[in-house]
């Protein structure tokens, strides 16, 4: 057998899968230990224009694990053509990203393997294909680097929950729980997890409590959140394979019969120490207490809710949070120490398991220039306003300019009409009064829906129960109703909303952590109903954060529209670079959410001062999450540079591909949309041809100029008439609708094709398929053989 001549799929059916199971079959279960064709991630999603799509899936062509998701060894396996080692710099990268030890290359002649495991000595070294290890040698190899004793490793193999179902942990909720297993296996006490927002945490925590409880490892569970609506979420969904064993606290009343405990912080805790229920434990009840949001008041040394973490301190104490807190009064890190592991929203945009997000932002003149009264001037109810220059730290606060509030409601519904009038949006108040008013103004702005459906704009907020009750009818996909929810701080953590497409924000943020954890509200993804991607429009220059050096996902695009234009990013527009300066902060980082103000507090309410949009601007992030602030056009022609270094470059390539399609495919994963591009130059250019215009500045010939060209050349003399008749309707296709309908055999079936016979028959007329493939490749060289 000439190894030379086989696919990279013969070298693995051959060579590579029967060294790894053995000769006897003895190694690696094919069934159950041995996986081919991993795919690992799901592909960026690519926003550009109208258009989205998925960049490509990373994916591993064996993994191999000793016990499912406990993963040992990734192997990459080229052609014989390659050397072994090969593909050792590709299998690296993927090992590194899923936090697997051992690391092996093949060519089907050996195999290379490195072991991450070791720090000194021999890293790498050469296996005959006989002689690769297996799972138990490597799981030995692994136990012994990790300094596991047996009955350590006994807690790390612990079983996963599995219903049946398929559902399966993904890569980066593996390497949570793997590692987090280990630490206290090897009897660490305060760990931190740090996972963005949507990512699956309460399914992670999950799953690590399962394994510790089932192993006996930890018995006694409690899991404490900041919100009653994550309590009751957790119970019902991710939770709810603990049955009987698990109850949540309520009523400040104790059970000491249960194993596994969800509690509110402030169920426990309270002012009088009569309150702090959580003594009615002995501090050594639990052995287990999961801090969820841990960043929002168990962080702080004089926190209430640190003192139940110092009651059970003999309790292993696990912290998990998207938006860990690190500043010189609060230091997550200080108490649970450093993250043991990270997974940010950049990387989970990049991976393709978060949305990524346009940003609009519009400038108001008033929040830009300020406003100061004239002499004497007087509010809505005759009081007299106080003269000093106000700027938007004070809207809606300390001054209503109504107007302005009718403004913003007005380009929301603006967005919403010219995109989806019921795409699911939450609106972020200053305050509580603040998203009263806004709930009319959007009322007013969309009397035909307010009309048709009371619930079509609703107040979500801490004192309105009836908002409440709405939520979970707002988070639900399959309910249209409420359609915007006006809030102010309420929904900004804890609200699991799918199906979210634009946030507002007309409030002041100048809290890193809950500028995350509102930018979380939009970025789960869910491919079922559409939802790739959101829209975030900013009023009040909260983006700045981007700039901040502790945000870690950038926006897909930036947006600030002129006075006078729409509230909708446009396909080509020019794109100045961000990061001005977000204002003072306040002292109160929630914008004083607590309804009216306070005795002594004045608050102006002003109807005749007018106010208009002053600026606009949208900027975004390219196929490798860079931020653009160039057209699309100037971006294609940057990417095709790059891709091809020369026209000649391209041509070449262009020349040689077997599929042309195939370039195009490569090209729309790094974001050049050439649908798009045709939308500015002109619909009856070939790709090839937009190519060349927009990257090397040649005149391009339209589809028919091409066609006809080939036709005056009389290129398909040596076919009879018959073949020629049905080169000619493919040329024809091409004319119509390009290159990818004449590289489809199902062209084949399309008029007027079918009147010159069935499928097989036209194949027949040129000796067989593999002649008519290569006459459609003539044809194709036809068409370009000179450069436009």
């Amino acid at each position: 057998m000439n190894k030379k001549a086989l696919t990279e799929a013969d070298i693995r059916t051959k060579f590579i899968t029967p060294a790894l199971v053995g000769a006897n079959g003895d190694k690696w279960d094919l069934m159950t230990q041995v996986r081919e064709e991993v795919y690992f991630t799901k592909g960026r999603v690519i926003v550009r224009g109208k258009l989205v799509t998925r960049g490509v899936a990373r994916r591993a062509d064996y993994i191999l694990v000793y016990k499912p998701n406990i993963p040992l060894a990734l192997i990459e396996a080229k052609d014989n053509n390659h050397a072994v080692g090969d593909g050792m710099q590709q299998a690296l990268d993927g090992a590194e990203m899923l936090d697997i030890p051992f690391v092996y290359s093949t060519n089907g002649d050996a195999f290379l393997e490195h072991d991450r495991t070791v720090t000194t000595g021999i890293v790498t070294r050469e296996i005959p294909l006989d002689q690769f290890p297996g799972p138990d040698e490597l799981w030995a190899r692994y136990c012994k680097a990790k300094g596991l004793a047996e009955t350590q490793a006994t807690i790390t193999t612990q079983d996963y929950f599995d219903d049946g179902s398929g559902r399966t942990p993904r890569y980066y909720q593996r390497i949570a729980i793997n590692r987090t297993i280990e630490a206290i296996a090897r009897g660490a006490s305060r760990i931190l997890l740090v996972m963005a927002t949507g990512t699956g945490k309460t399914y992670t925590a999950f799953q690590i409590i399962w394994r510790l409880w089932r192993s006996g490892t930890r018995k006694r569970i409690l899991f404490l959140v900041d919100r009653n609506i994550l309590a009751d979420q957790t119970k019902t969904n991710d939770f709810k394979p603990f049955g009987q064993a698990m109850t949540k606290i309520t009523n400040r009343t104790v059970d000491k019969a249960f194993e596994i405990y969800l509690c509110l912080y402030q169920a426990v805790t309270g002012t009088d120490e009569a309150q702090n229920i959580y003594k009615q434990f002995s501090p050594d009840f639990f052995d287990l207490v999961f801090v969820d949001e841990c960043h929002r008041g168990s962080a702080a040394d004089d926190a209430a809710w640190r003192k139940v973490l110092d009651y059970f301190a003999t309790a292993t104490q696990i912290g998990m949070t998207a938006t860990p807190k690190e500043t010189r009064e609060v230091s997550n890190s200080d108490y649970f120490g450093d993250p043991i592991y990270t997974y940010s929203l950049r990387q989970g945009i990049a991976d393709g398991f978060l949305a990524p997000y346009k940003v609009i932002r519009i400038g108001l003149d008033r929040d830009l220039d300020g406003w100061r009264p004239e002499s004497g001037q007087t509010d809505r109810f005759g009081h007299a306003i106080e003269d000093r220059e106000y700027n938007d730290s004070d809207y809606d606060k300390h001054l209503i300019l109504e107007q302005r509030t009718a403004l913003v409601a007005a380009k929301i519904t603006e967005f919403l009409k010219a995109t989806d009038r019921f795409a699911k949006t939450i609106v972020f108040c200053q305050n509580i009064d603040h998203a009263e008013r806004m709930r009319q103004a959007l009322v007013n702005a969309n009397a035909d829906l307010a009309a048709a459906n009371s619930r079509y704009v609703m107040r979500i907020t801490g004192d309105n129960d009836e908002g409440k009750a709405q939520l979970d009818n707002f988070i639900d996909p399959e309910s249209t109703f409420p359609v915007i929810a006006v809030t102010s701080q309420l929904m900004s953590t804890g609200v699991d909303a799918q199906t979210c497409r634009l946030i507002v924000l007309d409030k002041r943020i100048n809290s890193m952590a809950e500028f995350k954890q509102i930018i979380g509200r939009g970025t789960r993804i869910n491919e079922d109903y559409g939802k790739l991607y959101f829209t975030i429009m900013d009023f009040r220059r909260a983006t700045a954060l981007f700039a901040d050096p502790d945000f870690d996902g950038d926006p897909v695009q930036i947006y600030e529209p002129g006075p006078d234009q729409p509230p909708i990013p446009p396909e080509d527009e020019p794109h100045p670079e961000d990061g001005e300066a977000g204002g003072e902060g306040d002292s109160d980082p929630f914008g004083g959410d607590q309804g009216p103000p306070g005795p002594g507090v004045t608050r102006y309410y002003v109807d005749d001062v007018e106010v208009r949009v002053v600026t606009e601007r949208v900027q975004y992030l390219d196929a490798d999450g860079k931020l653009i602030t160039e057209s699309l056009r100037d971006y294609s022609r940057k990417t095709l540079r790059q891709a091809y270094a020369s026209l000649d470059a391209f041509l070449n390539a262009w020349h040689d591909a077997d599929r042309k399609q195939a370039i195009l495919d490569e090209l729309a994963a790094k974001g050049v949309f050439l649908d798009e591009l045709a939308e500015q130059v002109g619909r009856d250019y070939d790709a090839f041809d937009l190519i060349c215009h927009i990257a090397f500045d040649q005149p391009p010939l339209t589809r028919r100029e091409r066609a006809e060209k080939v036709r005056k050349r009389h290129v398909f003399g040596t076919y009879g008439d018959q073949a020629r008749a049905v080169l000619d309707a493919l040329l024809q296709k091409y004319a119509d609708a390009g290159l990818r309908s004449v590289e489809s055999l199902d062209i084949l079936k399309v008029d007027p094709l079918p009147t010159l016979g069935t499928p097989v028959e036209i194949v027949k007329l040129f000796g067989g398929k593999a002649a008519y493939l290569a006459a459609v490749r003539q044809l194709e060289i036809a068409l370009y053989q000179k450069a436009a």
